[in-house]
């Protein structure tokens, strides 16, 4: 194999698109912390950049119903009404 070649290709383009996204973010940074100013179509363009290259959490929507229910008893069993239920204990080694 020639030197110089890479053994992904994709790695670079992947590589490049973090790099450039960290950058964005930085600015962004130094804007919030007023290191730096920035223009609001500054702004405008880093965030929806931001928006193709960090999956946007906010759009994971749960539906359907989740239902649980569970019965309270004042009452604490006996031991023998738990072993009849349950079993017997196991003894742990020790």
């Amino acid at each position: 194999m020639p030197n110089g070649v890479r053994l992904n290709p994709a790695h670079d383009a992947r590589t490049r698109a973090k790099i450039q996204t960290s950058q964005l973010i930085n600015r962004l940074q130094s804007f919030i912390n007023s290191k730096v100013e920035l223009q609001p179509a500054q702004v405008t363009a880093a965030l929806g950049l931001l928006r193709k290259t960090i999956p946007d959490l906010a759009a994971i929507e749960h539906s359907g119903e989740v239902k649980q229910t569970f019965a309270v008893s004042p009452e604490l069993p006996t031991m023998e009404e738990w072993e009849a239920e349950f079993g017997a204990p196991k003894q742990l080694d020790s």
